[in-house]
């Protein structure tokens, strides 16, 4: 009776043991997973940006981004824009660059951020910043670093090639002259 006795409470308590454990693991991969689906969800959304941007439709910004949106360019800049005056700071983009397009060539996503590395392309077909249209290629890339919460964009500092993109406008860059 003892042996058997001890036997059973052996057997509960591996199957305590184990059922524990085994509701702790679940846990942990449920948490995985939320974080995942997450991280997923964010990447869809700021590849729907990029689609916006290629779209040249500027409601995507009230549609993607939050109202309380800052966007930092370059990233150290340390006035950022809102998501209007972002907005009419691609207009004057669109308008310019008609043909311009922009392609993901990678993005991660993690946690709240998504990192996006692109290449923008298009035409320079009218004035921009003082510089006449050229009808000039462009090709220029860029990192673009986004912060979500609750499902919009509330921040982005973004990094861009502007001296490759400026000379190929034709802008040249020479050194100041000493004085002596």
């Amino acid at each position: 009776m003892k042996k058997l006795l001890l036997v059973v409470s052996l057997v509960l308590l591996l199957c305590f043991t184990f059922g524990c454990q085994n509701k702790a693991e679940k846990a942990e991969l449920e948490k995985f997973r939320a974080q995942s689906k997450l991280e997923e969800q964010n990447g869809v959304l700021i590849r729907s940006v990029f689609e916006g941007l290629n779209k040249k439709k500027a409601a995507f910004y009230q549609e993607l981004y939050a109202p309380a949106y800052a966007w930092y360019f370059p990233s150290i800049n340390p006035k950022s824009l809102s998501r209007e005056e972002e907005a009419e700071f691609e207009k004057v983009i669109w308008d310019r660059f008609p043909d311009i397009n922009w392609s993901i060539e990678e993005l991660i996503a993690k946690d709240d951020r998504v990192i996006a590395r692109f290449i923008c392309k298009g035409t320079h077909k009218g004035e921009f910043q003082g510089i006449p249209a050229t009808g000039n290629k462009i090709e220029s890339s860029g990192i673009f670093i986004a912060r979500i919460e609750n499902a919009k964009v509330i921040e982005v500092r973004e990094d861009f090639d502007m001296l490759g993109f400026m000379q190929q406008l034709g802008m040249e860059l020479k050194p100041k002259e000493v004085k002596k």
